[in-house]
């Protein structure tokens, strides 16, 4: 079983922190409790994130399994809440509950509230002239280790079926991109060139992790797992998504 349900999106829960605490930690329990109170014990994954580590010094890079959390976020919170109760139940119930980092991974179908999907919709509507040359952005800062969603979840399924229960595993790249090499990216594979760039104020958070960058050496040990899109592909395809969509919605 692969627990992905929660409220996702580090913005919204600055602006919902209750209720994304509820969704994340209380659905989880409440999942958990049903399983243990039925006597069952499937294999059962708790999907956390890389931003349960938060804010991480420069000389704690790469990010290992071992680094401590620093959550700078309701969501973060949240998933720091998930994963040491996944542990809690392993170690009380015995439970077969594996645990997993996954850090930022993109594809297509991808939320627009997300940055790479954001920056990417964005460019399709400049392009089909539904959005003046003009991009809004927040923080382009941050560094982020990116994957494509399709590697991750390969990783998902072979954790599932040879994690160790108890155990947590980071999946990453071990690369990091600024959001300012992101848009760059998007920007050169526009149609439309001298698109102009305007930070918007309410896209920028109360406090915001400056650097994700993860080692993945204990799932590729466990699993073999690695990752194999590269994430200039991703970004294409995710680009190519919204062109598309764009598309179909204006006709």
């Amino acid at each position: 079983m692969i627990h992905l349900a929660a409220q996702s999106f580090v913005g919204a829960s600055w602006r919902m922190p209750a209720e994304t605490l509820s969704t994340n930690v209380i659905s989880q329990v409440n999942l958990l409790e049903g399983i243990r109170r039925l006597k069952m014990a499937p294999r059962f994954l708790v999907v956390g994130t890389s931003e349960e580590y938060g804010l991480v010094h420069p000389d704690e890079l790469p990010i290992r399994e071992t680094n401590p959390f620093r959550p700078l976020s309701p969501y973060a919170v949240s998933k720091v809440a998930q994963d040491v109760m996944g542990y809690q139940y392993f170690m009380s119930y015995g439970l077969p509950i594996i645990r997993a980092r996954a850090f930022n991974h993109e594809g297509p179908r991808r939320g627009e509230v997300f940055v790479t999907s954001n920056f990417a919709k964005q460019v399709a509507e400049i392009e089909a002239g539904l959005q003046e040359p003009l991009m809004s952005v927040g923080d382009l800062t941050p560094r982020r280790d990116f994957s494509d969603v399709r590697d991750i979840v390969r990783g998902y399924w072979l954790l599932l079926e040879r994690g160790e229960p108890g155990e947590v595993y980071n999946l990453c790249s071990g690369r990091s991109w600024a959001i300012q090499q992101v848009l760059d990216f998007l920007l050169e594979q526009s149609r439309v060139k001298g698109i102009a760039v305007e930070t918007d104020p309410a896209r920028l958070r109360p406090s915001d992790v400056m650097v994700l960058e993860g080692d993945a050496s204990k799932i590729r040990k466990a699993t073999g797992w690695e990752v194999e899109i590269p994430f200039e592909r991703t970004l294409k395809d995710l680009l190519a998504y919204w062109r598309q969509r764009t598309t179909s919605s204006s006709r």
